[in-house]
C-alpha cells in the first residue's frame, strides 16, 4: 500500500517546539518537578551551586520565521526560586508568509520567585512575529522580567525597515488582573521608530518589570543606576516598571545590567549572558 501523501507536500517545514518546567522545594533546594520537551524547544540546568535553580531555553532551530510555534511553561512552586533564561539571542528572521508565535506561561507560588531574563530579541527586517506572556503570582510571590529588542544588528549595518511585531503582557496576582501591556509595530517600522512619541530614532529598547515587596524600596536605586539613560522608571501598586531605548544592543546592555543587579539584589546576570 502506497503511503498517504501529505496534504500540502509543497509547504514549507516549519518549527515547532514547546517546553515545560516545574519545581519543588526538598531539603531546602529548589529541585525538578516536572520537566518536558518537545521538537525544537530544549532545556538545560545547569549547576548554580547555590539553592536557587537556573534554566537556559534552547530552540534548536537557530531562529525563528514566519509560521514556526514555540510554547515555553514554568511554574515554580511555593518556596523555590528559579531564573530563567536563553542560550542566546532569539533572532527573528524575514518571512515570506505567516507569522511566528512566541508564548510564554509562568506561574509563581506563594514565597517563590521567578527571574525572567531571555537575552534579547533581534527583529529582522521583513521579520513577523507574535509574542505573549502570561504571569500568575500569589500576594507573596517574587517576579521580575526583563525583555529587551533589537531592531537589526547595527554591527552589521542592518536596519528594520519593514515588518510585525506584536508583544502582549498579562500579570495577575491571586487571580486579579495587575499589570497589562501590548505593543504593536507593523508596517514601516523604521518610520514609526523614529517619532519622537516612540522610540526617537534609537534601534533597541528594554522593559523590566519587578514585582515584589521590594519595588518601593528598590525605585530610587534603578534610577541611581540608569544615570542619564533615555528612559525612566516607575512605582505604583506594588510594580517597578522600568522602560529604557538606547542607539545599539550595546549601548543597551550598558544600562541593563546595573538595573538588574540591583533588582536581583546585587546578583549578576546569568552567565550565559556573557559567553
Amino acid at each position: 500500500m502506497q503511503q498517504q501523501r501529505a496534504a500540502n507536500p509543497g509547504a514549507p517545514q516549519r518549527a515547532r517546539g514547546k517546553g515545560r518546567l516545574v519545581t519543588k522545594l526538598f531539603d531546602g533546594r529548589t529541585r525538578l518537578a516536572e520537566f518536558y520537551q518537545e521538537g525544537c524547544a530544549k532545556i538545560r540546568l545547569p549547576e548554580t551551586f547555590s539553592p536557587e535553580m537556573e534554566a537556559i531555553l534552547i530552540n534548536t532551530s537557530g531562529g525563528l520565521t514566519g509560521g514556526d510555534v514555540i510554547e515555553w511553561s514554568v511554574a515554580a512552586s511555593d518556596s523555590t526560586r528559579l531564573t530563567v533564561t536563553t542560550q542566546a539571542n532569539e533572532k527573528v528572521y524575514k518571512a515570506s508568509a505567516d507569522t511566528a508565535s512566541l508564548s510564554t506561561r509562568i506561574t509563581v507560588g506563594h514565597q517563590a520567585a521567578v527571574h525572567w531574563m531571555p537575552q534579547e530579541t533581534i527583529l529582522f527586517d521583513q521579520s513577523a512575529l507574535s509574542r505573549r506572556l502570561d504571569v500568575d503570582l500569589q500576594e507573596t510571590s517574587e517576579f521580575l522580567a526583563v525583555e529587551a529588542v533589537l531592531m537589526g544588528r547595527q554591527a552589521m549595518g542592518e536596519t528594520l525597515k519593514r515588518g510585525l511585531f506584536r508583544d502582549r503582557w498579562r500579570v495577575r496576582r491571586g487571580g486579579r488582573l495587575i499589570h497589562a501591556e501590548d505593543l504593536r509595530l507593523d508596517g514601516e517600522i523604521d518610520l514609526l521608530s523614529g517619532l519622537p512619541a516612540t522610540l526617537g530614532g534609537q534601534s533597541a529598547f528594554a522593559t523590566l518589570l519587578y514585582i515584589g515587596p521590594m519595588a518601593e524600596a528598590l525605585l530610587p536605586r534603578v534610577r541611581e543606576s540608569l544615570g542619564s539613560a533615555v528612559g525612566g522608571a516607575s512605582h505604583w501598586q506594588g510594580k517597578l516598571v522600568v522602560r529604557l531605548v538606547a542607539s545599539s544592543g550595546y549601548e543597551l546592555r550598558k544600562l541593563l545590567v546595573p538595573a538588574i543587579a540591583v533588582l536581583r539584589n546585587g546578583a549578576a546576570v546569568p552567565k550565559v549572558w556573557n559567553i
